[in-house]
């Protein structure tokens, strides 16, 4: 049987091999930390690399995605359909073996990493969705939920603000089946962090409420075994094990060095790393007892054969209990669910309110509905109206509620929403004010680039909240949304269309959607059934000239009863005008071409599109004979109806630019 240290230096080779082939990479990480993976993979993970979507697996999340071959080898070597030849394709074109983890590449890889910090941020929504899935379905004497959360962390990882956020409320939350693993190298692509990070880490999460295991050396298997096992016996709070490792470790000449952090060891140090580790063996290539000493087929199938056994028992006691949890799990909505009807019923109440308002509706008709919606707001829950009639707030004693509070987290709220998605059971969605979209910024792109039904709940969407200044007024913001790729972003204008949105939004699995709400009353639309069914496409006509239109006015949100309002004034004056309702612009984009032309016809050059926001994403629909109306400038503090009427947002100033246009 091979010892752990020759069990380990497997990984450490395959990593400096497909490093050095591809000639890019970062090896120092992965053999740095290769003792503390095989410690933890051999004794500890709970997986099964025949089934790697088995639900009670523990999650595994490389945060410092950096350190990528350090995954691959562990995927590879364990036995998961990652070849020796995926691995030598390192960082090439099409390959599963990229640069940084990306999620749905790699069987076994949880999470796509490499922006730092976030992969911790993912781990700790993972640990919230195992700890409040356990406590709404286990039952005494049948636990079926019930798995750990394992993280690798770098000094980066540490360093960026995400990590203080998602700590701190880790800690508040107990998940005491969260546990992280700090790789205090003391290196960065810098140099020495000691120049620059000088906290006293185990004191910082101390003081956010986590058990901490210091001075651990990463190197030693017998320290890193006690530490694990001192982190999973205390159940009450998340533990940090702090080791101190060497970066490159085996590179005898670039060990301990930022020369290995993020470029190839060079052919020279290849050889010599062998040596000193060794490891005669060529590159790429693996003993058949090292392969034995990794391979994690059998034992995985015989947890998971005993969780099967278990869960067996519990459909026998708890048969519905156990049909929702299957469900949930699979990511199936509910066959009764009634979220396309709430959009009738909308129409027929007729109802002049805040699209935000008109949200909070959708809660509370849908959340008895969704036991599986996860809600939460940045500490604005009662401007963005989220915490609706069935919602209960997640705490350390009430860990099966359904609501989580963020407090004032931005950042944190959109990577851990991303945790909770990844983990499975849930549909989680996140709020704020559209302006501090900006803190969560590369956590929307994230969950865009996976493509996991996230929902962000944005309100206060233009200069319309009022007084609360330019500070608080998006206009770069829904062209920010709307031009990330696979991120559906819908800006409705009236309930109807808010009803509509989150319909669309729970149906869409493979991406995250944006809901942009207004903080002001927005009035109703009337609507035939044509129209009602036209909604989901993202644009559609909302009133239509006799003949054909002489213009066409698009909108979106609170600017489409403007619209509406200036279509009226310019028909009393003689004019064949088309109010067209976009909605959700990545809905339009998608529609076949035919339905494109029938409202927007090529042949109608005259088009103004109002928006209170930045104009120029809205030139691709107005061509070179249209204009836009829309924010050019911040913002500025007064109240909303003097703000829509300073900036132009009036019907005297659309109907003056129609009539020029017409004329021109």
């Amino acid at each position: 049987m091979p010892s752990r240290f020759e069990l380990a230096n497997a990984t450490r080779a395959l990593s400096m091999d497909a490093v050095q082939k591809a000639k890019s990479g970062h090896p120092g990480a992965p053999m740095g930390m290769a003792d503390i993976a095989e410690v933890l993979w051999n004794d500890h993970l709970k997986h099964n690399p025949n089934d790697p979507q088995w639900p009670d697996r523990d999650r595994f999340v490389l945060s410092n995605g950096h350190g990528s071959m350090l995954l691959y080898s562990l995927l590879h070597l364990t036995g998961y359909e990652l070849s020796l030849e995926e691995l030598q394709n390192f960082r090439q074109l099409h390959a599963k073996t990229a640069g940084h983890p990306e999620y749905g590449y790699a069987p076994g890889v949880e999470t796509t990493t490499g922006p730092l910090g976030q992969g911790l941020a993912n781990a700790v929504g993972m640990a919230i969705a195992e700890k409040t899935l356990a406590a709404q379905f286990n039952r005494p004497g049948h636990t079926v939920v019930d798995h750990h959360t394992w993280c690798f962390v770098g000094d980066g990882c540490l360093m960026e603000g995400i990590s203080h956020e998602v700590g701190s409320l880790a800690g508040t939350q107990q998940l005491g089946k969260l546990v992280v693993f700090y790789d205090d190298n003391g290196i960065s692509i810098d140099g020495e962090v000691k120049g620059w990070f000088t906290d006293d880490t185990a004191k910082r999460f101390e003081a956010y409420g986590w058990h901490v295991v210091p001075k651990v050396d990463g190197h030693k298997p017998e320290e890193i075994q006690a530490a694990i096992e001192l982190a999973k016996s205390h159940d009450d709070k998340p533990s940090l094990i702090i080791c101190q490792t060497i970066i490159g470790f085996g590179a005898p000449n670039k060990q301990g060095k930022e020369e290995c952090h993020g470029a190839a060891l060079g052919e020279d140090e290849v050889a010599a790393a062998r040596k000193q580790l060794d490891w005669p063996h060529a590159p790429f290539h693996v003993p058949e007892s090292i392969y034995q000493g990794w391979d994690a087929r059998e034992a995985g199938q015989a947890r998971q054969d005993e969780w099967q056994a278990r869960f067996a028992r519990y459909q026998e006691a708890f048969p519905e209990l156990a049909r929702e949890l299957q469900r949930r799990t699979q990511c199936k909505l509910p066959a009764e669910l009634t979220s396309e009807a709430q959009i009738q019923r909308a129409q027929e109440r007729a109802e002049s309110i805040p699209s935000r308002k008109a949200s909070l509706a959708c809660l509370n008709e849908l959340g008895p509905q969704l036991p599986e919606l996860l809600g939460g707001s940045a500490d604005l829950a009662p401007s963005n109206l989220t915490f609706w009639d069935g919602a209960k707030a997640i705490t350390p004693d009430t860990p099966d509620g359904n609501y989580l509070h963020y407090g004032v987290r931005e950042f944190g709220m959109g990577a851990i929403v991303n945790g909770i998605v990844l983990h499975g059971g849930f549909i989680p969605f996140g709020a704020t004010f559209l302006i501090f979209m900006e803190y969560m910024r590369n956590s929307l792109r994230m969950a865009a680039l996976m493509g996991k039904r996230a929902i962000y709940v944005f309100t206060h969407d233009s200069i319309g909240l009022g007084e609360d200044g330019p500070t608080h007024q998006p206009i770069e913001q829904l062209t920010n949304l709307r031009t990330t790729p696979n991120l559906a972003t819908w800006r409705p204008c009236d309930a109807v269309e808010t009803a509509a949105a989150w319909d669309a939004a729970l149906k869409r699995n493979a991406g995250p959607t944006a809901l942009v709400l207004s903080r002001q009353n927005l009035p109703h639309q009337e609507r035939t059934k044509q129209q009602l069914a036209e909604i989901q496409r993202g644009g559609y006509i909302l009133k239509d000239s006799d003949g054909t239109p002489e213009l066409i006015l698009i909108a979106t949100g609170s600017e489409v009863g403007l619209a509406m309002d200036a279509a009226t004034e310019l028909e009393a004056q003689g004019r064949a005008v088309r109010v067209v309702s976009m909605p959700s612009t990545y809905r339009f984009d998608g529609q076949e071409a035919e339905y494109r032309e029938r409202v927007l016809p090529r042949a109608v050059t005259k088009r103004l599109a109002i928006e209170a926001g930045h104009p120029d994403y809205w030139s691709k629909y107005v061509g070179l004979d249209g204009r836009v109306i829309g924010m050019r400038t911040f913002g500025e503090s007064a109240p909303a109806g003097d703000l829509f009427k300073h900036f132009g947002f009036t019907v005297d100033n659309v109907v003056g630019q129609a009539r020029e246009l017409l004329d021109a």
